[in-house]
């Protein structure tokens, strides 16, 4: 039994080096994995977040755009010869911010879209004013200075919407009014 118990110690220890080498390097494929993965996910989340802020950027860019047209297009009621250049302009921006603002339906968070939205609606609501003032078909309570004030009133609510999304992406960690 001497030579068969030493014969049978190193098949054993040759197994065991042999099998111990295998675990090793399937634990380090598995760490290696892992590690990708993790490298994978944070890409997918600066990317998400750099998506997010472009995103968050363009809305901004867009809402004061269509704000200073509809601005634009106040004065230039009074001034005949401005009227069509700021009619184009107000048209573009209004064409603009409505394909961003589809864009930041699908992408931004609610506590964005949601005051974005009541944004969205009351620009096309002073839109609908200062077109029916152009041509000469006001409604009740249509006039130029409830254009400006409402005009005051969307200055500030998209101060307070830039202040979410400045939170939203760490840039603020004030409170915005929660």
């Amino acid at each position: 039994m001497g030579d068969t118990g030493t014969l049978g110690v190193a098949i054993v220890g040759v197994v065991g080096t042999l099998l111990s080498a295998l675990l090793t390097r399937r634990a380090a494929d598995r760490s290696r994995q892992r590690e990708r993965e993790r490298a994978q996910e944070a890409a997918d989340r600066r990317q998400q977040e750099q998506q997010l802020r472009a995103c968050f950027v363009a809305l901004n860019a867009a809402a004061r755009q269509y704000l200073a047209a509809l601005t634009d297009q106040l004065h230039a009621l009074g001034h005949e010869p401005d009227l069509p250049d700021a009619r184009r302009r107000l048209t573009a921006a209004r064409d603009h911010f409505r394909e961003v603002y589809a864009e930041a339906q699908v992408r931004v968070p609610e506590p964005v879209l949601g005051p974005a939205g009541r944004f969205s609606r009351e620009l096309g609501a002073v839109y609908g004013m200062v077109r029916r003032l152009d041509g000469g078909v006001p409604r009740p309570g249509d006039s130029p200075e409830a254009v400006r004030e409402r005009i005051a009133v969307l200055w500030t609510a998209l101060r307070r919407i830039r202040a979410e999304m400045r939170f939203q992406l760490g840039v603020s960690r004030s409170d915005v009014g929660r």
